[in-house]
């Protein structure tokens, strides 16, 4: 799985670098999400989608995750640049209700910065 995490300030900033957001690798984005916000205490997360162009029920469970974990710890997350086909799915399911999301990284961090 092929990924950078850096940060800006406060905020963390994970990248997929993977076109898909599958039941492939949805064991090892949750595996990451969970050490890295446990072990690094991040309360603002940014996961960029911009490389993701396909996801599927697995991907957006290990999205949830994150949400799940920042929410217990009073943390903050937010969604960046989701291809058509991943905002879509999003809306479907109907988690924009729960995940923020934002057309940009910089838009994420706007967001961020003022909480």
């Amino acid at each position: 799985m092929d990924f950078e995490v850096k940060r800006v300030g406060d905020i963390s900033i994970f990248k997929l670098n993977e076109k898909r957001l599958n039941s492939s690798l949805a064991g090892m984005v949750k595996g990451e999400f969970t050490i890295m916000l446990h072990a690094e205490e991040i309360s603002k997360l940014i996961v960029d989608l911009s490389e993701v162009e396909t996801c599927d029920s697995s991907g957006l469970s290990a999205l949830l995750l994150a949400y799940r974990i920042l929410s217990g710890n009073q943390g903050h997350i937010r969604l960046a640049s989701p291809s058509k086909n991943v905002m879509t799915l999003i809306r479907i399911s109907q988690l924009d209700r729960v995940l923020p999301v934002c057309n940009t990284v910089n838009e994420a961090i706007s967001e961020l910065e003022k909480i």
